[in-house]
């Protein structure tokens, strides 16, 4: 095990505020809230127990009670289905911390007694494994998930406990936690592995916090620090069960990020989701060790990932074989991968990175890719999903094309693997850990959300109000209610997208270019608080049109359309089909037009533009009757159209259509 000093890099460590401490109540997000709250969290009760008509069957539960000797079977789904219970069971703990709900309360309490009576006397609980044989576990730690399952268990444990004060579910967790920590390490007689997919080590930490019992961050620490050591344990155990070598013998052990020691790693490699949840467990072990070393890899990851391989949409992972990372500007819109998990766990990665650096790069990453990346994933009512999310779509070419048959036109109502809608709803009930952030001295702004907050800084309580209609307006108002009598930092995140930013205190603007004011990208305001001050954020919000970089060959010649933290798009519904032949104006004379009655009230952009037409191609060729499929080259003619964009996470909500986000300029 790595032998570094065990302290954290600041004196005082940066912390989300307690999700029992907010409540959201602006407009955009109190609706996804409550949309989760009311509509997610039982449909997905429902799905994991095969009750969702013409969905794809879970067997999740089932899997359970077979494994609990309640009923006979065998076992069903993906060796990983249990992890799709930890995630709701975690999505509805955050839920009742901010809505107590007896009835939601008691089906969990339901779920945990089940798990308790599949568990195994020495804590084991993988029900891919009761049900199919104990003797081979851990046997194939490369493919089969138990300590991503681990992982998962661990999350909705901490989570259930901070919501409810119950210990049942984390005495489970706790006890599965102590059986992996016996068998695994370097030790005689230990397993010297590490998970396949990763979780575990982000999880572990957590549950670190919450026990106070250091072996369990020890545990996390050990996993960070024997991946891709040598001997490789992947290749001893594939050599042990003869087993091919690496994901289908091609990406090899970049697929699970194990070719190389983690510190020694600097390109993003390897199937997404697990990438960057590891990145994510890199990044806490280097907060509570204080391990330099860690962190510069941590960093040089990001940089690669957000510099060269991320969708302005905050997707990551653009291709289908292995759902992983290719190269440096390889970014297909029609082809990409963009599968909602890599987007979720990107979220979680950057705001680790946050808490060890206090920057704001990592914050605006943040924000771009939930605005855009993962609430796409998740239809206006809850009810279907998307594991993939494409940049331009043709409903044909899905269909009738192989290599974009990943590719779905329409949100599915459930999947067999079901990774996606469970992680999203987690992610949703916990926003305001990621909203807000403090330490002793300090309240971080990081999201511009709408809340009742009540938390501790400066040392005493601070209970504030965010008043605000973002994203749609540029307006947001902070009230200090309830404030310690010493001096405290409020630090208010400039948005990178924002190149017109002002800020008034009490009605008088403040100077931004005065000394030391802007640290990192965010407005430093230290000052003796008292109730009734009141911060006003003015975030100018233009329709911007964004260019990629001339070595994102598909994007050459192309602009998106972005308003604020917001990614827009072309769909069918309301420019009409062939996009692919749409060129936006160079003067494209952008207006917003609020819509209230339009896809749960949304602000859509009218710009002039111009359509591809078939003038010169129009006539038969020949005796065929068919116009000529080539010709001698002439000026293409473009006839006048009216366009109308629409936030791209709303796509895809008013049947089927084509899709597009990179037009041609």
């Amino acid at each position: 095990m790595n032998t570094q000093s065990k302290q954290p890099f600041h004196d005082s460590t940066v912390t989300p505020v307690a999700a029992s401490g907010v409540s959201i109540t602006d407009p955009f997000w109190k609706n996804y809230m409550e949309l989760v709250r009311n509509h997610v969290i039982p449909y997905q009760w429902e799905a994991l127990n095969d009750r969702i008509p013409g969905a794809e069957p879970s067997h999740c539960i089932h899997n359970f009670s077979v494994a609990a000797g309640r009923e006979k079977g065998e076992f069903g789904g993906f060796v990983f289905q249990d992890s799709d219970l930890y995630k709701w069971l975690e999505a509805a703990a955050y839920s009742l911390m901010w809505h107590p709900d007896k009835e939601l309360e008691a089906r969990m309490d339901w779920a945990v007694d089940l798990m308790a009576e599949a568990q195994q006397p020495d804590g084991y609980l993988d029900t891919y494994y009761i049900i199919n044989g104990l003797e081979n576990r851990f046997t194939n730690l490369r493919d089969n998930h138990e300590l991503y399952c681990l992982g998962h268990m661990v999350e909705a444990a901490v989570a259930y406990h901070q919501a409810t004060g119950k210990d049942k579910l984390l005495n489970i967790a706790c006890a599965y936690a102590d059986c992996v920590s016996a068998i695994f390490g370097t030790g005689k007689g230990q397993i010297p592995g590490y998970p396949g997919h990763e979780v575990a080590e982000m999880a572990l930490i957590k549950l670190y916090h919450v026990t106070g019992q250091e072996k369990y961050r020890d545990l996390a620490q050990y996993f960070v620090d024997q991946r891709g050591q040598s001997p490789l344990y992947f290749a001893q155990e594939e050599a042990a069960h003869k087993r091919q070598k690496g994901w289908d013998g091609t990406l090899g052990y970049e697929y699970y990020q194990a070719h190389e020691p983690v510190r020694q790693q600097r390109e993003a490699v390897g199937h997404a989701v697990r990438a960057v949840y590891l990145y994510s467990g890199m990044a806490d072990v280097a907060k509570e060790t204080g391990d330099e070393s860690l962190l510069s890899a941590c960093e040089a990851l990001w940089d690669d990932i957000t510099q060269r391989k991320m969708y302005v949409t905050g997707a990551i992972g653009s291709s289908q074989f292995g759902e992983a990372f290719t190269f440096a500007y390889d970014l297909p819109n029609d082809t990409v991968y963009g599968e909602t998990c890599a987007a979720i766990g990107l979220v979680f990665f950057a705001r680790r990175m946050f808490e060890l650096t206090r920057h704001s790069r990592y914050t605006d990453v943040m924000e771009r890719a939930i605005y855009n990346g993962v609430i796409s994933g998740m239809s206006l009512d809850g009810t279907a999903f998307f594991y993939v999310n494409p940049l331009e779509v043709d409903p044909l070419a899905c269909q009738k094309d192989f290599h974009k048959s990943h590719v779905k036109p329409q949100r599915q109502k459930w999947f067999g693997c079901a990774c996606c809608p469970p992680n999203v709803a987690r992610l949703l009930s916990s926003l305001a850990s990621y909203a807000y952030e403090t330490d002793a001295k300090t309240f971080y702004l990081n999201l511009f959300v709408g809340a009742d907050i009540h938390t501790d800084v400066g040392g005493g309580p601070l209970t504030l109000q965010v008043e605000t209609r973002y994203p749609w307006d540029e307006t947001v108002t902070v009230r200090i209610l309830e404030t310690a009598a010493s001096a405290w930092t409020m630090a208010v995140r400039l948005p990178g997208w924002c190149r017109d930013a002002r800020i008034s205190l009490n009605g008088e603007a403040m100077d931004l270019t005065a000394s030391n004011l802007i640290k990192n990208g965010y407005a430093h305001l230290t000052r003796q608080w008292k109730a009734g001050d009141v911060i006003q954020l003015h975030l100018a919000m233009p329709v911007e049109r964004i260019a990629a970089n001339p070595r994102v060959r598909e994007d050459v010649g192309k602009c998106a359309v972005m308003r604020g933290p917001l990614v827009y798009c072309l769909e069918e519904a309301d420019n009409g089909p062939d996009l692919h032949g749409i060129y936006l104006n160079q003067e494209p004379d952008f207006t917003v037009e609020e819509r209230p009655d339009l896809l749960g009230g949304i602000s859509v952009i009218h710009a002039k533009g111009r359509c591809l037409t078939e003038a010169g191609w129009d006539s038969p060729c020949g005796d065929s009757a068919f116009p000529p499929l080539y010709q001698p080259y002439q000026p293409p003619v473009l006839a006048p159209k009216d366009l109308t964009f629409i936030p791209y996470y709303a796509w895809a909500n008013r049947g089927l259509g084509e899709m597009l986000v990179w037009v041609r300029i």
